[in-house]
């Protein structure tokens, strides 16, 4: 197979967008144990009685999350320095292996080690796959193939949705299910090494400058304005996505009395399916709009959290109003703004930093998003507990976006990459 990105071109087209479709399973992997766990709280704390608080269950996603981002510049340094292909196969391997062991767990001990490690196996992956399909795709179909790779994440999501199904099902159970999904990683994790290829360094868009060292490279990407902006636009609105994404099975239930069942469902396949399509069309539309403007998935990006804003509050003041239907109408309007968002963040990466820094730099975005991200979900177990009321919680993180707005458009793509 030619992967040089010579000649007409064809070959080297096609494979760039089975790249997407090769990654897509991995993606949809990697999330669908993070929404599993949230929608089956209510069976893994019965089972699992020393779990005992909701700030415990909260300390327990925030520390998934703190290590995954703590090694998020670690794999994205690793990718950028030794390849894309391994770090994401042997992340897969990872998470499929630890997955399996936490259907085993016994202990609360037991679960927060298990997700500990989870984080570790997972902060190699998204980097690296986000680098790799950037380094296929350049110019006119970036925003659409990372749009279409998101799917797989939102896919992951609503799958998950239904574990409260599964974990409510006599048959069955939590643990099953995280048998099965490991099973399932192991399998796919062989064609995936077969099939999988790094795209060849001397074909890069740029040439290769600069040290690679990691303090050099880290210097560099500090030193970037546009990046360190780009970090912060990337982190406030992560401190909603999490809560949404961990708690919402948990608020929904609780508020509007349904069962597990339900509320997992709902708390996820209504707004995910709505991110769906809005990362294939905001996709669509960032790609348009750069043949007029560089700065077109950045006004993408920015009118997708214009969205999120008023999603949030909607969110917040449904359990206080008691009405399912304006929770749900937000959760929709909230997936429609993520799409637009969640698509365009590694192509705007792409316009401010040269390519053999990508993995690295949407590693160091995971780290400051993600820790924060933990924060907001154990922040949110205890405040919880304290009996603070959820639109009050939820106005906070729609101001934090209000800011989001504002720094995203201060960004200035770069002429010397693309």
């Amino acid at each position: 197979m030619n992967l040089d990105g010579t000649g007409n071109g064809i070959r080297f087209a096609r494979y760039a967008w089975l790249v997407v479709a090769l990654l897509f399973p991995v993606a949809l992997l990697n999330y669908l144990d993070r929404q599993m766990i949230a929608s089956m709280k209510s069976s893994v704390m019965k089972d699992i009685t020393d779990i005992g608080r909701e700030a415990n269950w909260g300390y327990m996603l925030g520390q998934f999350k703190w290590v995954y981002a703590f090694l998020s510049p670690l794999g994205g340094y690793l990718a950028d320095r030794f390849g894309r292909r391994w770090t994401i196969c042997g992340s897969l391997m990872a998470w499929s292996v630890i997955t399996w062991v936490t259907g085993r767990v016994t202990s609360f001990e037991g679960l927060l080690w298990a997700r500990t490690l989870m984080g570790v196996s997972e902060a190699f992956y998204i980097p690296a796959a986000l680098a790799l399909i950037s380094d296929y795709h350049v110019g006119p179909t970036r925003s659409r193939a990372v749009g279409l790779h998101q799917m797989g994440i939102y896919c992951g999501v609503i799958l998950g949705g239904f574990g409260g199904y599964v974990a409510d099902a006599p048959d069955w159970g939590w643990r099953s299910a995280f048998n099965l999904t490991g099973l399932a990683g192991v399998l796919y994790a062989i064609p995936l090494a077969l099939l999988l290829r790094d795209r060849p360094a001397y074909v890069s868009e740029t040439p290769r400058s600069g040290s690679t060292s990691p303090v050099a490279v880290v210097s560099e990407l500090l030193s970037n304005v546009s990046f360190i902006l780009l970090v912060l636009y990337f982190t406030l609105p992560a401190l909603a996505g999490w809560v949404v994404r961990d708690w919402m099975p948990a608020i929904l239930q609780k508020s509007f009395n349904i069962s597990q069942g339900i509320a997992g469902v709902s708390a996820t396949l209504y707004w995910q399916s709505a991110a769906m399509g809005a990362a294939v069309g905001g996709g669509w539309l960032a790609d348009r709009w750069m043949r007029r403007s560089d700065r077109g998935r950045i006004h993408v990006s920015a009118l997708g959290m214009m969205l999120i804003i008023p999603a949030l509050f909607g969110v917040g003041n449904s359990t206080s109003l008691n009405s399912f239907s304006l929770a749900i109408a937000s959760l929709v309007l909230f997936g429609i703004g993520w799409g637009f968002f969640d698509g365009n963040n590694m192509p705007i990466l792409c316009q401010i930093v040269r390519p053999e820094l990508r993995a690295t730099g949407y590693g160091l975005m995971n780290l400051v998003s993600i820790s924060c991200g933990g924060l907001a979900d154990w922040g949110f177990g205890a405040m919880r507990d304290r009996g603070v009321p959820v639109n009050l919680i939820f106005s906070v993180f729609a101001s934090a976006c209000v800011v989001s707005v504002v720094l995203v458009l201060l960004i200035k793509p770069s002429k010397s990459v693309r």
